[in-house]
């Protein structure tokens, strides 16, 4: 392609709207143009980055003997409502655009495609021996983000690679999990990527268990947390640790003591001499189900812990049908302000124990009378602990469960961190890193196939729900991810595999007859032995030409410069910044060779 016929205007300056260094230069080297909020069009230098990340995904996917199709990105509500999700997607989180059409229908435009999928296996799907089958798409998805941001890492609008298993046991479940395992392993090392495979929360996608492929950059929106020996990886919303041991209590008898405006961990614990680890402090938090009840929650934690509140939604999802729900709407901290709207009086925050009277719970229509409450387990062993008095300005020391508090329902709930130890090795300390999830895959099991009646019949004649997997790729989000975790103050250096084109002929001065000669020739060779390769021919000064090559990032440029007199081109690695000068002749073999 002839940069002076291709659509294409780099910029000098950073963007305004762009964060991260990735966004900035794919907008500065004119691979992308913002439409507006998280909507962004892929312009034709970006569309050949896609297609070859396209490639490499449906390679790897037809190796493993995945099925290609092409589902509905418009999606009826009753499937969804069939599976339980309309009200998680469109209310709880909000994600769907949600629209209805001029017959009153209520449709959607897909985030995902789990009920599609289910309903296309429902009405083909009869026996065990049409089963395993596996179907993936490549194909756009669209999510309401409530603040699009960072370019392609989180737009309204992307391409994603989307895949789905059905099975007739778990042991073929876990059979295709592990060949997609293995394949996106092999998918990010053709995209020459640096990433890592994790442990991870099934958010409102479901599950028995599932696992993130995190590509390791430092502006990654996600941290995780692995261990030195390889043997533990997982996003911090899935990861568990064994927390530091708490220090013994100092405190041998019950009572109540004056901690006046010490309503914080650090301030109390200045004051009464004592570890945060002996601390049994209360987070409240105020929970909405699907049906609209209200709950009020009282976590009880260890003063040096956090709670994760993936763990809490999920342990609250389990509690949702003694509430009349099914789904979580909403979870948040119950601040002073959403407390005018329930608590009888004054709560005491930062004095709060864990057997805050009910009574501060208002009868207010839509919420429980009754708070929720929730241990951590890192509180459940404590002994003659420190904790509040349900009193401003009052803590207890000396407390312990059974005697003066009853011991809520314990779970685990505190969010891991960096120097904790691991479970599997406790010699192991926890480290931590940041990431940016590209990839997600799923053991769905019967969650889909049993809400919407998807069956089959086995060997024996019994009719049972098929076991599903899932299996998500961001692609352009892949792209993005790629350029954040390799580039330079120059500009983007693409890995050879993904690179929009191989090679950049650079004619310094189009006015110089042999330089252009030379380029011509060199453009057509390589043309002809199949070599991707642009020719810059703009009339543009020379310095102009070299700073766009190194911000589009082009893994070679090929400069008809001085040498040329000598029978010579210098060639240079955009990775590296080496420059070698290579007879005329030999160019097209000398690139191969590095191509290779």
């Amino acid at each position: 392609m002839r940069l002076s016929q291709m659509l294409w205007v780099t910029l000098r300056e950073d963007p305004a709207e762009a964060e991260l260094t990735s966004h900035k230069l794919l907008l500065r080297a004119g691979y992308i143009r913002r439409v507006g909020a998280g909507l962004y069009v892929y312009l034709p230098l970006m569309w050949r980055v896609l297609q070859k990340i396209s490639a490499i995904v449906r390679e790897e996917m037809n190796d493993t003997g995945a099925q290609e199709c092409l589902l509905t990105q418009l999606q009826p509500a009753e499937l969804w409502q069939e599976s339980g999700r309309w009200d998680t997607y469109t209310k709880a989180e909000g994600i769907m655009f949600a629209l209805t059409d001029r017959a009153n229908r209520e449709v959607g435009l897909g985030p995902t495609h789990e009920e599609i999928i289910t309903a296309i296996a429902r009405d083909t799907i009869r026996s065990y021996r049409q089963l395993p089958q596996h179907l993936y798409q490549i194909q756009t998805k669209f999510r309401d983000e409530i603040r699009p941001r960072f370019g392609l890492m989180r737009g309204r609008e992307f391409i994603m690679k989307d895949g789905y298993s059905f099975h007739s046991t778990e042991e073929s479940l876990k059979e295709t999990y592990y060949d997609m395992d293995r394949a996106y392993r092999k998918m990010f090392d053709r995209c020459g990527l640096k990433f890592r495979a994790v442990e991870a929360d099934s958010g409102a996608i479901g599950g028995s268990g599932s696992q993130e492929f995190m590509v390791l950059a430092e502006a990654g929106e996600d941290d995780i947390l692995f261990t030195e020996d390889s043997s533990y990886a997982a996003n911090v919303e899935k990861a568990v640790s064994l927390p530091p041991d708490a220090v013994v209590s100092s405190f041998d008898k019950f009572e109540k003591v004056h901690t006046p405006k010490k309503g914080t961990i650090e301030t109390v614990c200045k004051l009464l001499k004592c570890d945060p680890t002996q601390v049994v402090k209360q987070v409240l938090y105020q929970v909405v189900y699907d049906n609209g009840t209200t709950v009020l929650v009282l976590v009880s934690i260890r003063g040096d812990r956090d709670v994760n509140e993936v763990k809490l939604q999920n342990e609250l999802t389990k509690q949702a049908s003694n509430y009349g729900g099914k789904a979580v709407i909403n979870l948040q901290v119950a601040d002073p302000e959403s407390q005018q709207k329930w608590a009888h009086s004054k709560i005491p925050v930062g004095f709060i124990a864990p057997d805050l009277d009910d009574s501060y719970i208002d009868n207010v229509k839509g919420f429980a009378p009754k708070f929720l409450r929730l241990a951590d387990r890192t509180v459940a062993e404590l002994e003659n602990f420190v904790t509040g008095a349900n009193e401003a300005d009052y803590h207890v020391v000396g407390a312990n469960w059974g005697k003066d508090f009853p011991l809520p329902t314990v779970v685990n709930l505190d969010k891991a961190k960096a120097s904790d130890r691991a479970v599997h090795d406790p010699s192991q300390i926890l480290q931590t890193a940041r990431g940016i999830e590209v990839g997600h895959i799923f053991q769905l099991g019967t969650k889909y196939s049993q809400a919407m009646k998807a069956t089959f019949t086995n060997e024996q004649g019994e009719e049972l729900p098929l076991v599903m997997g899932c299996y998500g790729l961001g692609v352009s989000r892949l792209a993005q991810a790629a350029v954040e975790q390799s580039y330079d103050k120059d500009g983007i250096i693409w890995n050879k595999a993904i690179a929009p084109y191989h090679v950049i002929v650079t004619v310094p001065n189009v006015g110089d007859t042999k330089q252009m000669e030379v380029g011509e020739k060199l453009y057509t060779e390589l043309n002809a032995a199949k070599i991707e390769v642009l020719l810059d021919d703009r009339d543009e000064r020379a310095g102009v030409k070299f700073k766009d090559a190194d911000l589009v990032g082009i893994p070679y440029r090929v400069v008809t410069g001085k040498a040329i007199a000598d029978g010579k081109v210098e060639i240079v690695n955009r990775a590296t910044k080496v420059a070698t000068l290579v007879e005329i002749e030999s160019v097209v073999e000398y690139l191969q060779n590095e191509l290779k």
